[in-house]
């Protein structure tokens, strides 16, 4: 008897250079979860192991000391290498491979490129898996081109803006010579599909991300704290440094002297972010709170949630601060994920990119109405239905084994 597609159980290998704490990142974990907790055989393959990494529900590997029982080099670099213990966790859980080269592998500089494609081919080989779902930039260059010369289908997914993940003409020339072999392209944004040549465009799908459970709550009701937030990577592409700028000149105006901008988030530009704080003059109403766990819980009774970015795909952090209910005030940057977030001055406030005195006025605006903010933050709650786990989760599903019928 002819299997039912819904109840058929695929083998879904995941591909990404790690597993370090980053939007992408933290996708592909939640779906690896879901999917196995769907039936379905899970592989992750990752280059290596970052030392910072998301938990992976039901991992069947376990990082071990050198020397343990069943360890194995994982990766090498120049320091911290690591070993792992391929069946040190779950039974029968997700399996993890590692398709960095081990230092014992390494011919040279000009050879080393072919001995990762051929290392990489040697694991499709191995896997076997219905279906290979990369994620990001070059990595779904090297999925293309390893994993389809085994006969495997693959789906890429460019997470960012195209032009971030595509910025140099040999990622450019690298992504137009492969993506044609794609058996699927998924994509964040209407605006994202349009980078592409049309017999790429064709093959694109437009998924989302789900929200983290976590964020999926009951409004906080009370008091608002007397503060702004942004949760990100401090660098220059989320431009904390413009909100510093505008938030200064509200201090010094006089009437929010007691108001905080707090930083959620670690990068290259902290120092940096944190002298251009105190020689603004803000240094004690600007609080720099790191990489923390369980994130809703620091964030939902703030006042308002900005996200400044120069360039996103579809970001996490604002559907997440939206979902809590907090007023939400974001660039219009492209490829235009905060655009199809928010309608604006109904469920959240839109401003030009790198525009501080819009950035500036929106905040006021917003700190000034406390009606207003409180009706765009209640409207901005609709994302917990519409980018629910169970519905975009489903989505993801439906389509790799769609693609795998094909």
């Amino acid at each position: 008897m002819k299997q039912d597609n819904n109840s058929r159980k695929l083998h879904i290998a995941m591909y990404i250079g790690s597993l370090q704490k980053g939007g992408a990142e933290r996708v592909m974990v939640n779906l690896a979860s879901y999917f196995f907790e769907q039936g379905h055989k899970v592989t992750l393959v990752t280059t290596y192991l970052a030392p910072e990494e998301y938990q992976v529900d039901h991992a069947a590997w376990r990082v071990v000391p050198a020397g343990a029982d069943r360890a194995e080099l994982a990766c090498d670099p120049d320091e911290n290498p690591v070993w792992i213990d391929p069946c040190g966790g779950e039974a029968n859980g997700i399996q993890r491979v590692f398709s960095a080269l081990l230092k014992s592998e390494q011919k040279g500089r000009l050879k080393n490129l072919k001995l990762r494609s051929d290392k990489l081919r040697k694991i499709w080989r191995k896997l076997k898996p219905d279906v290979v779902l990369s994620f990001i930039g070059k990595n779904n260059i090297m999925a293309l081109s390893t994993a389809t010369r085994e006969d495997i289908k693959v789906v890429v997914s460019v997470r960012a803006d195209p032009y971030m993940e595509y910025d140099s003409r040999s990622l450019r020339a690298g992504m137009l010579a492969t993506f044609g072999k794609a058996s699927g392209i998924v994509v964040q944004t209407t605006d994202a599909k349009k980078f592409f040549p049309g017999y790429i465009r064709r093959k694109c799908t437009i998924l989302p991300n789900s929200i983290n459970p976590e964020f999926i709550r009951k409004r906080f009701f009370g008091d608002r704290e007397k503060s702004l937030c942004m949760v990100g990577r401090l660098d220059e592409n989320k431009n904390q440094a413009m909100v510093m700028e505008a938030f200064s000149e509200i201090i010094k105006a006089g009437d929010y002297k007691d108001y905080k901008l707090k930083l959620y988030g670690d990068g290259p530009d902290k120092l940096k972010l944190q002298r251009y704080a105190i020689s603004l003059g803000i240094g004690s109403n600007v609080e720099f709170l790191g990489n923390v766990e369980h994130v809703a819980e620091h964030i939902e009774k703030a006042s308002i949630f900005i996200l400044a970015s120069s360039q996103e795909g579809m970001p996490n952090a604002l559907i997440e601060a939206m979902s809590l209910g907090i007023a939400c005030i974001a660039t219009d940057c492209p490829c235009g994920g905060p655009r199809e977030l928010i309608r604006d001055g109904e469920n959240g406030l839109l401003v030009p990119i790198k525009d501080k005195t819009a950035m500036k006025a929106a905040i006021l605006k917003l700190l000034k109405n406390k009606e207003l903010c409180e009706k765009i933050g209640k409207n901005a709650m609709y994302v917990q239905e519409k980018y629910s786990p169970d519905v975009v989760n489903k989505a993801w599903e439906s389509y790799l084994k769609e693609i795998t019928k094909r």
